[in-house]
């Protein structure tokens, strides 16, 4: 007769076994809060020591006592218009300084904040280089403003006022208000080289419109949110009756169907076009 194997007693877990399951199932939300807790503090202080003059920055400067790294080469590299003596006391630092000392931060914000400079990005490579690239700034007319001449960008922002007179092939615009609205007319009169060439300065009336000033003494007048169609208008005239060339003082285009000339008298001088001149000192950007 075959034996039946009699099934094997299964073992409980003593009390002592119980407990601690239930214990570690009690501690694991807990770890993770823990964890949690101390990643964030960890972030905190990460943070903090990386500002000016905290932890990090004293044990940086420590170890740069320490090791004795000296600056041994400044490269700059994008700078053509900015002042060189003020591009480098922005930089803040030396041929010989503490490398280790030098805050890469703080000399990119002194320097982004002189009038040239749109973006900079500086670096500090080990063992003994600082370098610095340059974006700078693209002057884009002249604007005079009671009889004071400054270099603006395209979208109307002073960039100096220094040496303005190195820059006299730029477009001259006048009057309160004509830096914000310059470069949609002078797009406007890229589409018409022979007229653009006539052109001394453009002057904002009102803070609404624009009068042309050409070489020749005449001033013509643009009707306002119009300037296309009118100086189309123009160009036709231009070549069908040579109206540019007469002795004019000035053409009225503000009316769209009407044409108003005013001659100029026999002997009558030509009114002359203001001449830019360079400024006292050197501006820094608003802030």
């Amino acid at each position: 007769m075959p034996r039946v194997k009699q099934p094997k007693e299964i073992a409980r877990p003593s009390r002592l076994k119980l407990m601690l399951r239930r214990q570690r199932r009690m501690l694991k939300p807990l770890s993770l809060s823990i964890v949690s807790f101390a990643i964030v503090m960890a972030g905190i202080l990460i943070v903090h020591s990386a500002q000016t003059g905290g932890t990090a920055a004293r044990l940086q400067k420590a170890f740069a006592k320490q090791i004795d790294l000296r600056v041994t080469d400044i490269q700059i590299e994008g700078r053509a218009n900015t002042p060189e003596p003020l591009l480098m006391a922005a930089l803040g630092v030396n041929k010989g300084d503490p490398i280790l000392a030098f805050s890469v931060s703080g000399a990119r914000d002194r320097i982004e904040s002189l009038s040239w400079v749109e973006h900079v990005a500086v670096e500090r490579r080990l063992p003994g280089t600082i370098w610095v690239d340059l974006k700078e700034r693209r002057p884009f007319a002249i604007w005079q403003n009671e009889k004071k001449f400054v270099l603006i960008d395209r979208d109307g922002e002073i960039v100096t006022n220094e040496a303005v007179a190195s820059f006299v092939d730029l477009p001259l615009v006048v009057g309160p208000g004509a830096p914000s609205h310059a470069a949609a007319l002078l797009d406007t009169l890229a589409n018409q080289p022979d007229l653009r060439a006539r052109v001394a300065a453009m002057v904002r009336v009102g803070e609404r419109r624009w009068n042309l000033q050409l070489k020749n003494g005449i001033t013509v007048m643009l009707p306002e949110g119009h300037e296309e169609i009118a100086l189309k208008k123009l160009h036709e005239l231009q070549v069908n009756q040579a109206i540019l060339d007469r002795p004019l003082v000035f053409i009225d285009l503000r009316l769209p169907d009407r044409l108003a000339l005013r001659p100029r008298a026999p002997g009558a001088a030509v009114p002359a076009t203001p001449e830019p001149h360079a400024a006292d000192s050197p501006t820094r950007r608003a802030t």
